[in-house]
């Protein structure tokens, strides 16, 4: 169990035999776990708790079920959240990846280390403990991090969930609800100091009804403090013809609750688009029906007459069409 420690202390690396490696780590090659018995199957995170100024203790295994010997380099990082959601690590620690540390040497002596090269014999199990030193000020809340190994030409990560003693906060918001594509897309921003495993309700009202209501149901992600990211919703067989009313509701352990909402038209421009071409080639064709019969003046064009034998004369004055003498 961890366990908060007065001062810092150094650190030993632990080598055990394994009577028989597993399976799936046999296919898949070396791995890096929570330490938990001496077994690959167990804690899912290294979780350590602690107020500000102490040192916590824990460790990783590194399980080599290879025939040959295996180094891998482990050091801390602060974890992250990818734009989508997904889990990550920041290449420069500056949290708790900063306050790390495993026992080596520097200079000669055994000192803290920031990161550490262990060589694993084969079949073998190495387990590694290491040291997070919670700074003076460090802020209440979740810090999340990660112990990171690097080998054999690939990296895997265990999170380090460690969460700083004193008054917490869980706040969450919606934004930027929109529909495009088939789907409804928005994001979430984390506005407290604890990770929240966020719940999603989507209802959506048309003009004739309800279009969309879909229960609550948890969200693929973590969402770590101060992260944003954009997740999507599908929406399969929107209507063509519609305004709607969407509506998005998030809640999270804690007491987090959060709302947002947008509304979308559906218009089929496509339809639309060629109903406008149809109309306007309908009245082209009267216009130009029309430009091509006789005026209803008959023979009178552009205020001339032609008389009877083709010839054009001057109109008469209104005198001379009512017979009367000046």
């Amino acid at each position: 169990m961890p366990y908060a420690l007065p001062a810092a202390r150094v650190l030993g690396l632990t080598l055990v035999l394994l009577s028989a490696a597993p399976t799936a780590l046999a296919a898949e090659g070396w791995s890096v776990v929570p330490a938990a018995g001496g077994t690959p199957d167990g804690r899912p995170c290294v979780y350590v708790e602690g107020a500000p100024g102490t040192v916590l203790q824990d460790s990783v295994s590194v399980f080599n079920p290879g025939a040959r010997p295996l180094t891998v380099r482990l050091r801390g990082a602060d974890a992250d959240n990818t734009a989508d959601g997904a889990f990550t690590v920041r290449e420069r620690p500056t949290d708790t990846g900063a306050w790390i540390a495993f026992a080596g040497h520097a200079r000669g002596r055994r000192a803290a280390v920031r990161d550490l090269s262990v060589r694993v014999p084969a079949h073998t199990r190495a387990d590694v403990p290491f040291a997070i030193g919670v700074p003076a000020g460090a802020a209440p809340g979740d810090h999340p991090g990660a112990i990171v190994a690097s080998g054999d030409g690939r990296t895997s990560a265990v999170s380090v969930q460690l969460r700083v003693s004193g008054p917490t906060l869980s706040a969450l918001t919606v934004e930027h609800v929109r529909v495009d594509d088939g789907r409804i897309s928005y994001e979430l921003v984390n506005r407290g100091t604890t990770v929240l495993a966020p719940r999603l309700a989507v209802h959506v009202d048309g003009v004739l009804g309800t279009l969309l209501d879909r229960a609550p149901r948890p969200l693929p992600v973590e969402l770590l403090p101060g992260r944003r990211v954009t997740l999507h919703e599908p929406w399969t067989g929107p209507p063509a013809l519609d305004a709607a009313d969407v509506r998005l509701t998030v809640t999270a352990q804690g007491g987090v609750h959060a709302t947002a909402t947008a509304s979308v038209r559906f218009v089929p421009w496509v339809a639309v688009a060629g109903a406008g071409c149809l109309l306007a080639a309908v009245g082209a064709f009267f216009v130009v029906r029309r430009r091509g019969r006789p005026g209803e003046w008959g023979p009178w064009r552009r205020g001339r007459r032609t008389g009877d034998d083709g010839a054009s004369e001057q109109p008469r004055t209104e005198v001379e069409l009512t017979g009367a003498v000046s």
